[in-house]
């Protein structure tokens, strides 16, 4: 796979950090196009680099949801395999990847056209989906999830050009200030960090558990929040709500100390126009669990309904 793009952002190509302006938009097209979203949910998401669609699915899809979750964790519990990520020191479940892959529920639930048409609308072009997961943080003992950039390792690791991705969060379980959702620093998806260091071989297996390659440093982090002046927002909301956050917003969460779970349905949609190149890390490419590049088609938004598989 050739090489046809230069590196608009370096990163872990020294022992530095530094703070990049973003040289793609945010925003696609016009905040005033067709689609799903409003100009003025256009505007914020141009200006935040998220937004928060509250109950996007209703009672009764939600209780689909979770009965497809309980039997998607049932079926993995006991699986050992490289896309099945365990949290450190315990056996419980952190992410199972590639669920748009399961021919069945959560395949359907990828190309549903509530989802797909808003993420159409602010990247201008047809899509498909570069990872999808689930991600569980049990009550009690579920991890933090330290501050990054997804677009950081997207580029760096799996060759994403440019930032024309955006990352749906469904929200399966109540997302509570205490149960350690996402927190977004707004306005950051406007600036990139390039991280200092370099990355480790095979960095993937290590990373998914505990991020430390391409994270930022702390100046960084604290120059990003004094930009959004001095704001951290939380993505807390009721089981069906939608958040849509820019590939390059920077975000983590706490741990989860509450007896309440969270969970949540992760889909990356990736401009068809933006396909992944080679690494610019110079290594080779990440499994295809975490970054599609057999196959690619755009994705025909599906049925409307959520129904079970």
């Amino acid at each position: 796979m050739a090489q046809t793009k230069v590196d608009k952002y370096p990163s872990r190509t020294g022992n530095k950090a530094e703070i990049l302006e973003r040289k793609d938009p945010v925003i696609h097209q016009k905040a005033d196009s067709d689609g799903p979203l409003t100009k003025e949910e256009m505007k914020r998401f141009d200006e935040q680099g998220y937004l928060l669609k509250e109950r996007l699915f209703n009672e009764e899809e939600v209780k689909i949801l979770k009965e497809e979750l309980r039997q998607l964790m049932d079926r993995n519990k006991s699986r050992d395999a490289d896309d099945v990520i365990k949290e450190p020191g315990s056996n419980e479940i952190r992410s199972v990847f590639e669920i748009h892959k399961d021919g069945g529920f959560f395949e359907a639930l990828s190309k549903n056209e509530r989802i797909v048409k808003i993420a159409e609308q602010l990247l201008a072009s047809q899509v498909y989906i570069t990872q999808s997961r689930i991600n569980f943080k049990p009550g009690f003992k579920g991890k933090e999830f330290y501050w990054h950039s997804d677009f950081e390792t997207w580029h760096v690791e799996d060759g994403m050009p440019d930032m024309r991705a955006v990352s749906c969060s469904i929200v399966l379980t109540d997302n509570y200030e205490f149960n350690g959702p996402l927190m977004l620093i707004p306005g950051s998806q406007n600036w990139y960090v390039s991280c200092p260091g370099m990355t480790p071989e095979g960095n993937y297996k290590e990373s998914l558990k505990k991020q430390e390659s391409g994270v930022p440093d702390n100046d960084s982090m604290s120059w990003l929040v004094d930009q959004a002046d001095g704001q951290i927002d939380r993505a807390t909301g009721p089981a069906g709500s939608v958040l849509f956050f820019d590939c390059n917003t920077m975000h983590g969460s706490a741990g989860n100390i509450s007896p309440y779970d969270r969970s949540n349905v992760f889909f990356v949609y990736n401009s068809i126009e933006n396909q992944l190149q080679e690494p610019f890390s110079g290594q080779g490419p990440r499994p295809e669990f975490l970054a599609n590049r057999n196959n690619i088609k755009p994705i025909h938004p599906g049925r409307d309904q959520l129904h079970h598989s």
